[in-house]
């Protein structure tokens, strides 16, 4: 479990996540198309170990150059199957980043506007980080298309797919810490109604002050 430092901004804060390939851009995307700020914890990843960031050396003198691309910018393929592979690298490299991003995530929160915000959090349950949101909001699809959209989208080899889905949270974690649950097993163009009947739900939350509203699971 990592302790994450708190937000301080007063907004509802609802963290998005579900498994690898379950559509959570698709999801987050259509959130901000309804004007709503989205903190992706990918991004800021990608911002945390950008060249010049301390966290690109320290990744550097863990794993080698090699995790480096011709540019010397972070080859994040090369990384992940290296750590994907490796269960103590991969802790090793979660244990340097994950502070980093954290804190990284609060700053932006801090910054944004809006009535509420979206945290999109990919390892929300694994990190015991759901009580760090006011909402918990759940993109779920079965396993068996997480692993075909993730061979599709990436070009990763069966076993590489299997080993990513296994370092992650089960499909029971995640809808157990879910307080909402949109289904993404039939494709995205559903997606759409889900999402306006969540924004609805989060801005009246948002403006009553409330943070305890009965879940949605919604098709």
């Amino acid at each position: 479990m990592i302790q994450a430092p708190p937000f301080r901004d007063g907004r509802l804060h609802v963290g998005l996540t579900g498994g690898i390939a379950s559509g959570k851009s698709t999801v987050a995307r259509l959130f901000a198309e309804r004007g709503v700020p989205v903190i992706d914890l990918d991004q800021v990843a990608r911002e945390v170990v950008e060249p010049g960031q301390p966290a690109l050396e320290a990744i550097v003198d863990a794993f080698g150059s090699e995790v480096l691309d011709d540019e010397g910018k972070l080859d994040r393929g090369v990384l992940r199957a290296r750590v994907f592979k490796d269960e103590a690298a991969r802790r090793r490299l979660e244990a340097l980043l994950h502070p980093l991003i954290l804190e990284a995530t609060v700053r932006h929160v801090e910054a944004a506007g809006g009535p509420y915000q979206v945290i999109v959090a990919p390892l929300l349950v694994e990190f015991g980080l759901a009580g760090w949101a006011d909402r918990v909001l759940v993109v779920d699809c079965p396993t068996a298309i997480q692993l075909q959209r993730l061979m599709t989208r990436d070009g990763n080899d069966e076993a590489l797919a299997r080993s990513i889905l296994a370092a992650q949270a089960t499909r029971d974690e995640r809808l157990a810490a879910a307080h909402d649950v949109i289904s993404n097993a039939n494709g995205p163009e559903l997606l759409k109604d889900p999402v306006a009947q969540l924004d609805a739900l989060y801005r009246d939350m948002a403006a009553t002050g409330e943070r305890d509203r009965p879940g949605l699971r919604l098709p």
